[in-house]
Protein backbone atom coordinates (compact mmCIF):
# COMPACT_ATOMS: atom_id res chain seq x y z
CA UNK A 1 0.00 0.00 0.00
CA UNK A 2 2.67 2.41 0.61
CA UNK A 3 4.02 1.62 -2.44
CA UNK A 4 0.83 2.32 -4.14
CA UNK A 5 0.45 5.71 -2.28
CA UNK A 6 4.09 6.62 -3.57
CA UNK A 7 3.29 6.04 -7.13
CA UNK A 8 0.58 7.99 -6.68
CA UNK A 9 1.85 11.06 -5.52
CA UNK A 10 4.58 11.09 -7.99
CA UNK A 11 1.87 10.94 -10.90
CA UNK A 12 -0.07 13.85 -9.15
CA UNK A 13 3.27 15.90 -8.54
CA UNK A 14 4.45 15.06 -12.02
CA UNK A 15 0.28 16.08 -13.46
CA UNK A 16 0.66 19.16 -11.17
CA UNK A 17 3.87 20.29 -12.69
CA UNK A 18 2.43 19.80 -16.23
CA UNK A 19 -0.70 21.69 -15.46
CA UNK A 20 1.56 24.52 -14.19
CA UNK A 21 3.51 24.78 -16.83
CA UNK A 22 0.36 24.96 -19.46
CA UNK A 23 -0.22 28.26 -17.39
CA UNK A 24 2.70 30.07 -18.84
CA UNK A 25 0.73 30.64 -22.44
CA UNK A 26 -2.27 31.74 -21.02
CA UNK A 27 -0.86 34.45 -17.76
CA UNK A 28 1.84 35.75 -20.81
CA UNK A 29 -0.95 36.69 -22.91
CA UNK A 30 -2.45 38.34 -19.93
CA UNK A 31 0.61 40.16 -19.03
CA UNK A 32 0.28 41.52 -23.17
CA UNK A 33 -2.90 42.45 -22.65
CA UNK A 34 -1.61 44.93 -19.60
CA UNK A 35 0.68 46.26 -21.92
CA UNK A 36 3.89 44.07 -20.55
CA UNK A 37 7.15 44.17 -23.02
CA UNK A 38 7.52 40.90 -24.84
CA UNK A 39 11.28 40.77 -24.10
CA UNK A 40 10.83 41.77 -20.18
CA UNK A 41 8.28 39.12 -19.26
CA UNK A 42 11.02 36.40 -19.03
CA UNK A 43 13.42 38.26 -16.70
CA UNK A 44 11.08 39.22 -14.56
CA UNK A 45 9.79 35.54 -14.41
CA UNK A 46 13.02 33.85 -13.80
CA UNK A 47 14.53 37.02 -11.58
CA UNK A 48 11.70 36.39 -9.25
CA UNK A 49 12.05 32.87 -9.43
CA UNK A 50 15.99 32.91 -8.76
CA UNK A 51 14.70 35.15 -5.22
CA UNK A 52 12.67 32.21 -4.46
CA UNK A 53 14.92 29.66 -5.05
CA UNK A 54 17.46 31.82 -3.55
CA UNK A 55 15.83 31.59 -0.18
CA UNK A 56 15.10 27.66 -0.24
CA UNK A 57 18.87 27.58 -0.91
CA UNK A 58 19.24 29.56 2.34
CA UNK A 59 17.31 27.01 4.38
CA UNK A 60 18.59 24.07 2.82
CA UNK A 61 22.15 24.11 3.47
CA UNK A 62 24.54 22.70 0.33
CA UNK A 63 21.91 23.51 -2.38
CA UNK A 64 24.20 25.93 -4.02
CA UNK A 65 27.35 24.32 -3.73
CA UNK A 66 29.52 22.64 -6.39
CA UNK A 67 32.96 22.84 -7.70
CA UNK A 68 33.92 26.32 -9.80
CA UNK A 69 33.94 24.57 -13.31
CA UNK A 70 30.07 22.94 -12.91
CA UNK A 71 28.92 26.01 -11.48
CA UNK A 72 30.84 28.03 -13.98
CA UNK A 73 29.30 25.71 -17.15
CA UNK A 74 25.89 25.76 -14.91
CA UNK A 75 25.73 29.46 -15.16
CA UNK A 76 27.42 30.54 -18.23
CA UNK A 77 25.99 28.06 -20.63
CA UNK A 78 22.77 27.07 -19.06
CA UNK A 79 22.20 30.42 -18.16
CA UNK A 80 22.38 30.99 -21.77
CA UNK A 81 20.11 28.56 -22.76
CA UNK A 82 17.59 30.14 -20.33
CA UNK A 83 18.26 33.43 -21.20
CA UNK A 84 18.15 32.55 -24.76
CA UNK A 85 14.49 30.33 -24.01
CA UNK A 86 12.86 32.93 -22.11
CA UNK A 87 12.76 35.68 -24.75
CA UNK A 88 12.18 33.32 -27.64
CA UNK A 89 9.14 31.54 -26.07
CA UNK A 90 7.54 34.80 -25.40
CA UNK A 91 7.45 35.75 -28.87
CA UNK A 92 6.11 32.28 -30.32
CA UNK A 93 3.13 32.57 -27.70
CA UNK A 94 2.26 36.23 -28.91
CA UNK A 95 3.60 35.19 -32.64
CA UNK A 96 1.61 31.78 -32.98
CA UNK A 97 -0.89 31.33 -29.76
CA UNK A 98 -0.49 29.58 -26.71
CA UNK A 99 -1.56 25.85 -27.99
CA UNK A 100 1.28 26.75 -30.99
CA UNK A 101 3.84 27.93 -28.97
CA UNK A 102 3.68 25.04 -26.47
CA UNK A 103 3.22 22.43 -29.65
CA UNK A 104 6.48 24.02 -31.03
CA UNK A 105 8.02 24.14 -27.54
CA UNK A 106 7.82 19.69 -27.87
CA UNK A 107 9.82 19.57 -30.59
CA UNK A 108 12.60 20.00 -28.06
CA UNK A 109 12.82 15.99 -27.46
CA UNK A 110 13.00 15.38 -31.39
CA UNK A 111 15.80 17.58 -31.25
CA UNK A 112 17.22 15.66 -28.56
CA UNK A 113 16.79 12.78 -30.55
CA UNK A 114 18.25 13.95 -33.01
CA UNK A 115 21.57 15.17 -31.42
CA UNK A 116 21.74 12.49 -28.94
CA UNK A 117 23.47 9.70 -31.31
CA UNK A 118 26.53 12.50 -32.30
CA UNK A 119 26.65 14.25 -28.65
CA UNK A 120 26.00 11.59 -26.35
CA UNK A 121 26.27 8.31 -28.63
CA UNK A 122 22.84 7.72 -27.96
CA UNK A 123 22.09 5.49 -31.03
CA UNK A 124 19.03 6.96 -33.12
CA UNK A 125 16.59 4.06 -33.84
CA UNK A 126 13.55 3.84 -36.30
CA UNK A 127 10.77 4.41 -33.57
CA UNK A 128 12.84 7.28 -32.19
CA UNK A 129 12.58 8.96 -35.99
CA UNK A 130 8.98 7.58 -36.64
CA UNK A 131 7.79 9.52 -33.34
CA UNK A 132 10.33 12.60 -34.37
CA UNK A 133 7.91 12.92 -37.54
CA UNK A 134 4.74 12.62 -35.59
CA UNK A 135 5.91 15.31 -33.24
CA UNK A 136 6.75 17.77 -35.92
CA UNK A 137 3.91 17.27 -38.58
CA UNK A 138 1.74 17.66 -35.43
CA UNK A 139 3.16 21.04 -34.51
CA UNK A 140 3.19 22.13 -37.98
CA UNK A 141 -0.86 21.17 -37.58
CA UNK A 142 -1.20 22.97 -34.68
CA UNK A 143 0.38 26.08 -35.72
CA UNK A 144 -1.55 25.82 -38.97
CA UNK A 145 -4.85 25.49 -37.10
CA UNK A 146 -4.63 28.40 -34.61
CA UNK A 147 -6.19 31.81 -34.57
CA UNK A 148 -3.17 34.18 -34.83
CA UNK A 149 -4.48 37.43 -33.87
CA UNK A 150 -2.34 40.79 -32.91
CA UNK A 151 -1.61 41.38 -29.50
CA UNK A 152 0.29 43.89 -27.65
CA UNK A 153 -0.23 46.13 -30.12
CA UNK A 154 3.12 47.57 -32.31
CA UNK A 155 4.86 44.59 -30.46
CA UNK A 156 3.41 41.76 -31.69
CA UNK A 157 5.50 39.55 -33.81
CA UNK A 158 4.57 38.26 -36.98
CA UNK A 159 3.79 34.45 -37.47
CA UNK A 160 6.98 33.86 -38.92
CA UNK A 161 8.23 35.21 -36.08
CA UNK A 162 6.40 33.06 -33.47
CA UNK A 163 7.23 29.73 -35.50
CA UNK A 164 11.01 31.18 -35.75
CA UNK A 165 10.49 31.62 -31.11
CA UNK A 166 9.07 28.59 -31.18
CA UNK A 167 11.61 26.61 -32.32
CA UNK A 168 14.94 28.81 -31.13
CA UNK A 169 12.75 27.83 -27.27
CA UNK A 170 12.79 24.34 -28.62
CA UNK A 171 16.47 24.05 -29.70
CA UNK A 172 17.59 26.14 -26.22
CA UNK A 173 15.34 23.76 -23.96
CA UNK A 174 17.60 20.77 -26.46
CA UNK A 175 20.46 22.44 -24.96
CA UNK A 176 19.82 22.25 -21.50
CA UNK A 177 18.59 18.96 -21.50
CA UNK A 178 21.96 17.82 -23.50
CA UNK A 179 23.85 20.37 -20.63
CA UNK A 180 21.70 18.15 -17.48
CA UNK A 181 23.11 15.14 -19.04
CA UNK A 182 26.24 15.98 -18.02
CA UNK A 183 25.72 18.04 -15.24
CA UNK A 184 23.11 16.61 -13.06
CA UNK A 185 25.07 13.28 -12.05
CA UNK A 186 27.74 15.46 -10.53
CA UNK A 187 25.49 18.11 -8.92
CA UNK A 188 22.20 16.92 -8.47
CA UNK A 189 18.83 18.34 -10.81
CA UNK A 190 17.85 21.01 -8.34
CA UNK A 191 21.33 22.31 -7.67
CA UNK A 192 21.27 22.88 -11.66
CA UNK A 193 18.33 24.26 -12.09
CA UNK A 194 19.12 26.93 -9.36
CA UNK A 195 22.59 27.47 -11.02
CA UNK A 196 21.24 27.88 -14.69
CA UNK A 197 18.19 30.21 -13.64
CA UNK A 198 20.28 32.36 -11.68
CA UNK A 199 22.73 32.53 -14.76
CA UNK A 200 20.00 33.64 -17.05
CA UNK A 201 18.12 36.00 -15.03
CA UNK A 202 22.03 37.77 -15.03
CA UNK A 203 22.60 37.73 -18.66
CA UNK A 204 19.25 38.98 -19.18
CA UNK A 205 19.79 41.95 -17.06
CA UNK A 206 23.33 42.58 -18.96
CA UNK A 207 22.21 41.53 -22.87
CA UNK A 208 19.15 42.98 -23.01
CA UNK A 209 20.04 46.68 -22.31
CA UNK A 210 23.03 46.42 -24.68
CA UNK A 211 20.40 45.36 -26.91
CA UNK A 212 18.52 48.20 -26.71
CA UNK A 213 15.67 46.52 -24.95
CA UNK A 214 16.01 46.77 -21.09
CA UNK A 215 13.40 45.02 -19.14
CA UNK A 216 10.65 47.32 -18.46
CA UNK A 217 8.92 47.28 -14.41
CA UNK A 218 5.39 45.75 -15.22
CA UNK A 219 2.97 48.69 -15.93
CA UNK A 220 0.33 47.41 -13.45
CA UNK A 221 -0.24 45.78 -9.87
CA UNK A 222 -2.52 42.98 -12.11
CA UNK A 223 0.97 42.59 -14.18
CA UNK A 224 3.31 42.43 -10.83
CA UNK A 225 0.22 39.72 -10.19
CA UNK A 226 0.80 37.89 -12.97
CA UNK A 227 4.65 38.04 -13.21
CA UNK A 228 4.64 36.59 -9.36
CA UNK A 229 2.06 34.15 -10.68
CA UNK A 230 4.85 32.96 -13.42
CA UNK A 231 7.78 32.90 -11.13
CA UNK A 232 6.24 31.04 -8.59
CA UNK A 233 3.65 28.65 -10.16
CA UNK A 234 5.43 27.91 -13.30
CA UNK A 235 9.15 28.01 -12.53
CA UNK A 236 9.53 27.25 -9.16
CA UNK A 237 6.61 25.07 -7.97
CA UNK A 238 6.27 23.25 -11.19
CA UNK A 239 9.75 22.33 -11.11
CA UNK A 240 9.96 21.59 -7.14
CA UNK A 241 6.38 19.33 -8.07
CA UNK A 242 8.33 17.55 -11.07
CA UNK A 243 11.57 16.74 -8.78
CA UNK A 244 9.02 15.54 -6.42
CA UNK A 245 7.31 13.29 -8.77
CA UNK A 246 10.86 11.93 -9.58
CA UNK A 247 11.67 11.07 -6.28
CA UNK A 248 8.76 8.68 -6.27
CA UNK A 249 8.60 7.16 -10.04
CA UNK A 250 10.93 7.00 -12.69
CA UNK A 251 12.05 10.19 -14.63
CA UNK A 252 10.17 8.42 -17.98
CA UNK A 253 6.78 8.23 -16.82
CA UNK A 254 6.86 11.46 -14.76
CA UNK A 255 7.46 12.97 -18.40
CA UNK A 256 5.16 11.44 -19.64
CA UNK A 257 2.16 12.73 -16.93
CA UNK A 258 3.61 15.92 -17.48
CA UNK A 259 2.88 16.19 -21.06
CA UNK A 260 -0.63 17.49 -19.89
CA UNK A 261 1.06 21.14 -20.19
CA UNK A 262 -0.24 21.88 -23.86
CA UNK A 263 -3.23 20.60 -23.45
CA UNK A 264 -3.78 22.40 -20.18
CA UNK A 265 -2.61 25.55 -21.79
CA UNK A 266 -4.55 25.09 -25.25
CA UNK A 267 -7.92 24.51 -23.15
CA UNK A 268 -6.95 27.86 -20.71
CA UNK A 269 -6.36 29.79 -24.15
CA UNK A 270 -9.42 29.02 -25.04
CA UNK A 271 -11.92 29.36 -22.47
CA UNK A 272 -9.63 32.68 -21.29
CA UNK A 273 -9.36 34.53 -24.43
CA UNK A 274 -11.00 32.66 -27.41
CA UNK A 275 -7.92 31.47 -29.08
CA UNK A 276 -9.84 28.53 -31.49
CA UNK A 277 -8.08 25.61 -32.50
CA UNK A 278 -9.80 24.13 -35.68
CA UNK A 279 -10.00 19.98 -36.44
CA UNK A 280 -6.49 19.73 -37.44
CA UNK A 281 -5.34 21.76 -35.23
CA UNK A 282 -6.93 19.74 -32.38
CA UNK A 283 -5.49 17.01 -34.60
CA UNK A 284 -1.88 18.18 -34.43
CA UNK A 285 -1.70 18.71 -30.93
CA UNK A 286 -2.67 15.22 -29.82
CA UNK A 287 0.22 13.67 -32.25
CA UNK A 288 2.24 16.42 -30.55
CA UNK A 289 1.45 15.11 -27.23
CA UNK A 290 1.11 11.98 -28.29
CA UNK A 291 4.36 11.38 -30.25
CA UNK A 292 6.07 12.65 -26.85
CA UNK A 293 4.40 10.58 -24.28
CA UNK A 294 5.15 7.72 -26.81
CA UNK A 295 8.39 8.34 -26.76
CA UNK A 296 9.23 8.69 -22.65
CA UNK A 297 6.94 5.63 -22.37
CA UNK A 298 9.59 3.68 -24.87
CA UNK A 299 12.59 5.02 -22.85
CA UNK A 300 10.84 3.85 -19.50
CA UNK A 301 10.18 0.55 -21.12
CA UNK A 302 13.83 0.01 -22.57
CA UNK A 303 15.19 1.13 -18.78
CA UNK A 304 12.89 -1.38 -17.33
CA UNK A 305 13.88 -4.26 -19.90
CA UNK A 306 17.30 -3.63 -19.57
Amino acid sequence: MDTRRRRLAGYLCALGAGALWGTTGPLSTALYAEGAQLTGIGFWRIALATVAFLVFGALRRGVLAADRRTVVLAVLVGGGFVALFEVAYQFAIAGTGVAGAAALLYTAPVMVALLADPLLGEKLTPARLVLAVVVGVGAALTVRGGQHEPVAGAQSPSLMAGVAGGLTAAAAYAGTTVLARFLVPRIGSLRFLVLEIAGGSVLLAVALPLAGRPPAVPPSLAAWGYVVALAVGTVWAANMLFFGGVKRIEAAPTAVAATIEPVVGALLALVLFGQQLSLSGWLGLAMVVGGVAAGYAREAAGENEG
